[in-house]
């Protein structure tokens, strides 16, 4: 307190012309009527340029929870598309508004680790058991196909990326339906996938559509990209060819975990088929 006073006594001068300053100038514009309408526009334009910044960090520190709602929302949308369901042939016959199942429910997850530029590239997304995730489910943004789920926690799943040596999914060529198997290339670029086993009478063109295939962890009709160069296989009966990726990779940040609510039953008979061969 007594450095503020001494402090106060040695710049006596100084304040004592701010004070009156300050008391001219509001006199100045109190007393004027143009300075005054001057000065409020002035005022007020400043107010607002604060209040439109002060707005625009709301809004940015708000985005993260846009961006979680829009996820939910996208998610929900997605179950109530016609081919997230199957047609249930025995419920026509009662009630007409029952005939489609729900076959597909997708569960929306944010991305909170990812890698690229390895050879067996993996993600890890923040939904688990508890959300209802599960080993095996396929992955997907809006994009196209992102992989599956490999391992499983109570809050958090690791999906292994279709950016990976062993990741290998039906797809086909959007036209004529032939099915082959999408695969990554060996020289590892993020942004190609390669088309293999395909029927050598496909007449696949450059820039077609490549989606998955009714006989993949993904309902059909899921966008992987486009053919961007063809190669022949060898001299033996199939093509296989070069695809443009659909996502990016690097810029994953919300995903869709797909739980196909046939899978349990499908795979069980397909292994009693197995023992009994």
């Amino acid at each position: 307190m007594r450095n503020l006073l001494i402090f106060i006594t040695k710049y006596n001068a100084f304040f004592l012309f701010l004070i009156f300053e300050i008391a001219s100038l509001i006199i100045y514009v109190k007393y004027n009527s143009f300075q005054k309408a001057t000065f409020i526009n002035s005022t007020n334009k400043v107010i607002s340029e604060f209040y439109t910044r002060a707005d625009e960090v709301k809004g940015y520190l708000s985005l993260r929870e846009v961006n979680d709602q829009l996820a939910k929302e996208n998610a929900d949308l997605r179950n109530q598309l016609r081919s997230s369901k199957f047609l249930d042939s025995v419920a026509k016959h009662v009630v007409n508004d029952t005939i489609y199942k729900q076959q597909y429910e997708y569960i929306d997850a944010k991305v909170i680790n990812n890698s690229v530029n390895k050879r067996n590239n993996y993600l890890t997304i923040t939904k688990g058991s508890k959300d209802g995730v599960a080993k095996g489910m396929g992955v997907i943004t809006g994009a196209g196909v992102v992989g599956k789920v490999v391992l499983v926690g109570e809050h958090i799943s690791i999906v292994q990326s279709l950016l990976h040596k062993d990741s290998r999914f039906s797809a086909m060529l959007a036209t004529n339906k032939e099915i082959g198997y999408l695969e990554w290339g060996d020289d590892l670029d993020p942004h190609k996938g390669l088309l293999v086993d395909v029927s050598n009478t496909a007449q696949p063109k450059i820039g077609e559509m490549v989606v998955t295939s009714q006989l993949s962890l993904f309902p059909a009709g899921i966008p992987i990209g486009k053919v961007s160069k063809l190669n022949a296989k060898g001299a033996g009966f199939f093509l296989n060819m070069e695809v443009a990726l659909s996502v990016d990779f690097s810029k994953l940040e919300y995903v869709y975990v797909i739980n196909n609510k046939l899978a349990t039953e499908q795979a069980g008979l397909e292994a009693q088929e197995k023992k009994d061969e």
